[in-house]
């Protein structure tokens, strides 16, 4: 169920009927967890043919109306205001994932070691992508976001001194990783790689004002190198080097390890969630599936939230489990399942009437 401050923004945009079609479709991903429109053609419930469903979703799913801009950014927003108060920090995630032959560029935002799509676009070609399209998925979030202490990051994708360049010029924070070639200058020193700091796992580094790459015509901005201690038998391959405008180490790490959130998101949209990766849609119908999951996504986290906080999480999963020191399940889990859990919770009385 999607919740209920969501009906005022989709009234304003959709006819009746597609709304309707809207929170069907919202409803379909959250029980048959699948975004084949095969799948769910067979479920969808209106009474016609099997195959004029198929053709009605395709059709939904072509819509103008379905806009990133109109209809999801306005309820994100609200999303955003309930859980972080305005004038806060807020960690804007830039991203790329490969879905079969879809390159998607996605912004997220970072809660709670979660993110939420924020904007999105696909790339026409393979491979990474440029500066100029990485500006292009950012502008409309940081418009939207105004109101926040907005900090970027960025894995060794987006290692771009543009990109930091235009950032510190929009007065936001930055945390960028780079690649162990990169060159970089101390003051008064020479050029020299990344990979030539002399780092080992347990220390951290922070180095002020540095020159990042040979390129003329940048600002000096920090550099933190992290190596994480070994844990539990895992220990990272290499170090970080964070470029940032952040004043410290220690806000820069913190930032930053906050990344893991979008791997948690990418995980919700395929195998533990909704198996996109599955979609045999067109590129036009792409977008708006992944705008059908963004919805869908928060309306299973927002009530999965509320039922941690209300102490019920008992009745969806188990809390403890031996040897196990991380919860085994997220908000968005306990949310996803809850909901299928209450509405299965109707049908012994049905049976009884067979």
């Amino acid at each position: 169920m999607m919740a209920s401050f969501y009906q005022k923004y989709l009234e304003r945009y959709l006819k009746p009927a597609q709304l309707i079609t809207l929170k069907m479709l919202v409803w379909l991903l959250q029980s048959q967890k699948q975004v084949r429109i095969e799948r769910l053609a067979a479920t969808l419930p209106l009474p016609i043919l099997e195959n004029s469903r198929r053709r009605h979703i395709q059709r939904f799913l072509a819509l103008s109306k379905l806009s990133v801009l109109a209809l999801w950014f306005p309820i994100i927003k609200e999303v955003i205001s309930r859980q972080i108060k305005p004038g806060s920090q807020l960690i804007i995630a830039l991203d790329r994932t490969q879905w079969k032959e879809n390159n998607v560029l996605m912004v997220s935002a970072i809660h709670q070691k979660r993110a939420f799509p924020l904007f999105w676009m696909l790339l026409d070609k393979k491979g990474a992508c440029n500066f100029t399209e990485q500006k292009q998925v950012l502008r409309p979030v940081i418009r939207l976001l105004s109101k926040y202490k907005l900090v970027i990051i960025g894995d060794r994708e987006f290692p771009s001194i543009e990109l930091a360049q235009w950032l510190h010029r929009q007065d936001l924070g930055f945390v960028l990783r780079q690649k162990c070639t990169t060159t970089f200058r101390s003051y008064r020193q020479k050029f020299q790689p990344l990979s030539t700091i002399p780092i080992q796992p347990g220390i951290h580094l922070f180095y002020e004002h540095i020159s990042l790459t040979q390129k003329k015509g940048f600002n000096r901005f920090n550099l933190a190198v992290s190596w994480k201690r070994r844990y539990k038998s895992k220990q990272e391959s290499e170090p970080w080097y964070l470029l940032t405008n952040l004043p410290d180490l220690k806000s820069a790490i913190r930032v930053y390890s906050q990344r893991y959130g979008i791997e948690a998101m990418f995980k919700d949209c395929k195998t533990g969630g909704y198996n996109l990766e599955d979609s045999q849609a067109s590129p036009e119908r792409l977008i708006n599936l992944i705008l059908l999951i963004a919805l869908a996504m928060t309306s299973a986290w927002l009530p999965g939230k509320k039922t941690k906080l209300q102490g019920q999480e008992k009745y969806v999963c188990r809390l403890t489990e031996t040897g196990r020191t991380r919860r085994r399940h997220s908000n968005f889990w306990i949310g996803l399942y809850g909901q299928n859990w209450l509405i299965a919770l109707g049908l012994p009385a049905s049976w009884g009437k067979m």
